[in-house]
């Protein structure tokens, strides 16, 4: 029986080191997913011109490969605008189950997938509303899919890069009259026109 664990860092860099030290533990990469806002194109995936492959095609390639080399690109996904996301760059089980890639790089995405896949692998509707939002206002999402023995190690893993109190962080948000994910809301900008952070860097130990 697997479980699924979620982790949202304000950063896309410890979002990818998480990913990529998960696989180092013998995690394999089609267990692991990674979402990143990319509003103001900082995550910058490689261009991957001409891929025909499907979503999730990387799962028998090296993770630490796949978001080296461009987030998404050997999935043939890379970057893509969401609706109540924005620009997002994705790679993974999560991510093929959210955006629905067929060939070609070809998409049909809905934000509201990404709460649906979330509670749909055993996640609480609260927390995937919030994991949702936090991607919206400039998160980077990573989960992954372990099995008992694995879950330990792997909650190690993704506490040891600064993830985002998802508790506290839905406190926050709630505070200032948020409810839920709006799968249609635009994506969250400061007065400058760049993308909001997710929330100060609240770490779980």
């Amino acid at each position: 029986m697997t479980k699924t664990l979620s982790s949202l860092y304000d950063s896309y860099e410890n979002g990818r080191a998480a990913a990529q030290e998960l696989e180092a533990s013998g995690i394999t990469a089609g267990k692991i997913s990674l979402l990143a806002n990319n509003l103001e194109g900082r995550n910058n995936p490689a261009a991957h011109e001409g891929n025909e492959s499907e979503a999730g095609a990387e799962a028998g390639m090296g993770f630490g490969a796949v978001i080296g080399a461009g987030i998404g690109a050997a999935a043939g996904i890379g970057l893509l605008a969401v609706p109540g996301l924005g620009p997002i760059v994705a790679t993974g089980w999560l991510a093929a189950a959210v955006l629905g890639a067929v060939g070609g790089g070809a998409v049909a995405a809905t934000a509201g997938g990404l709460v649906g896949a979330l509670v749909g692998n055993g996640l609480l509707e609260e927390e995937a509303n919030i994991l949702a939002e936090g991607v919206r206002r400039g998160g980077t999402l990573v989960t992954v899919l372990v099995t008992a023995e694995q879950e330990e190690g792997a909650n190690r893993i993704l506490r040891g890069h600064h993830m985002v109190d998802v508790a506290a962080l839905g406190q926050g948000y709630r505070s200032t009259g948020w409810t839920r994910f709006d799968g249609v809301a635009p994506p969250v900008v400061d007065s400058a026109g760049n993308v909001a952070q997710a929330a100060p860097p609240v770490v779980t130990r």
